[in-house]
């Protein structure tokens, strides 16, 4: 197999594409989440799934609107997100050590271990604490899928990509760092009845005001989360539509007044709405297709990197950060760290193993890449020759 061969390009675009739209509908049946557990801490009231797909729906609808009208403010909108993820995490910080009546010790926070999972094996569920910290690299690289958009992009989206990850790490680490000190009881939080665990943790440490607080902070950064993996599903299918990876080009290339690729956006907002309905009767089928957004953005990771590990000189013309003689050995680390967690993903991560806590993400990537494969056999390969280059 050749690095040009254009069926690699295809899987890979196909694949994160869908992996950002299923975040996306991850982030807005979050936010749906959040909002049930404001309803419970606050007023009582439990939600019934129909309930919270309901709220799903309208959220995955308003992502669909804002990045419809919205194409300018999205941008005000994510500088905006930046500030109020750092003032989010300072305000729940100080919150939580402030308000918190018991402090947890350095030794409990840095060596205390608690296995609910049911694996006798510490190193197996240390292990699974990857996926976790794994999900957050999701779409730190959204930058790039509207480089088109930007000035400079050959230095701005890269820029922007590792200032993300560094940012991420900061934050999170301050986050995690803060719960872990003021978290009065983790059996409480793993055993409890609100639609989110984490609301049981600002409850016990904070009460029921300071929580609701605190909810609102997490929630408004996953609205706006949300509504950008939208926008980068949608830059998505227009560039798979320009480069023939897509069905109905012309549609997909249109733009509306707000130069939006529209047909994107709402491709994205039906796709949500028709699989938030899976919640209604099972949180499984659901969760499922939601964790296999996390290994379908890895296998999307992994193609180029294979690339780079395989054929290490099919590149010539390199941009302005260039990694020299360090750029086989990066990218040998990251294809086997790819290999691993995409492993790792589609393992149990609970025991014994049931119908019930199975990890059926393996069937939801599987389902993904049979339809892929479908639609490469039935058009793709007699359409898609590879990437069309385009000049301003």
């Amino acid at each position: 197999m050749k690095p040009e061969m254009p069926i690699l390009g295809f899987y890979t675009g196909w694949l994160y594409s869908m992996a950002m739209v299923f975040t996306g509908i991850s982030g807005n049946l979050s936010v749906a989440l959040y909002l049930a557990s404001m309803a419970e801490v606050g007023q009582g009231r439990t939600l019934t799934r129909v309930e919270i797909t309901a709220i799903a729906w309208a959220m995955n609808i308003f992502s669909g609107i804002i990045n419809t009208i919205g194409t300018k403010a999205i941008g005000r909108m994510s500088t905006f997100n930046v500030w109020w993820t750092l003032g989010g995490t300072f305000v729940l910080a100080i919150t939580l050590l402030v308000k918190a009546p018991v402090k947890n010790s350095p030794d409990f926070v840095f060596t205390n271990f608690q296995n609910f999972t049911g694996w006798e094996s510490r190193g197996f569920v240390v292990l699974l604490g990857f996926l976790q910290a794994v999900y957050t690299l999701e779409g730190c690289e959204t930058a790039a899928q509207v480089a088109e958009e930007a000035v400079r992009a050959e230095i701005l989206a890269p820029l922007a990509v590792v200032g993300s990850i560094a940012g991420s790490w900061l934050i999170g680490l301050a986050y995690m760092l803060s719960l872990l000190f003021a978290v009065q009881n983790i059996a409480s939080v793993q055993a409890t009845t609100f639609a989110i665990p984490i609301s049981q943790l600002f409850y016990d440490a904070v009460g029921p005001q300071l929580a609701q607080l605190c909810l609102v902070v997490v929630t408004l950064a996953q609205v706006m989360a949300a509504i950008t993996n939208f926008t980068a599903s949608s830059r998505l299918f227009y560039a798979l539509a320009r480069d023939n990876a897509f069905p109905l080009k012309k549609q997909y290339m249109t733009l509306n007044r707000f130069q939006a690729p529209y047909w994107g956006v709402w491709t994205s907002v039906l796709i949500g709405c028709i699989i938030s309905c899976s919640y209604i009767g099972s949180a499984v089928a659901f969760n499922a297709i939601l964790s296999s957004a996390a290994t379908s953005v890895m296998l999307s990771y992994l193609q180029p990197i294979v690339i780079r590990v395989f054929w290490p000189n099919s590149i010539e013309d390199f941009g302005p950060f260039c990694l020299g003689k360090w750029s086989w050995p990066v990218n040998f680390a990251s294809f086997s760290f790819c290999i691993f967690i995409c492993i790792l993903f589609v393992l149990p991560t609970a025991f014994p193993v049931n119908v019930l806590n199975m990890n059926y993400a393996i069937v939801a990537v599987g389902g993904l890449l049979v339809i892929i494969t479908i639609n490469w056999f039935w058009w793709g390969k007699h359409s898609f020759k590879g990437p069309v280059k385009t000049f301003i």
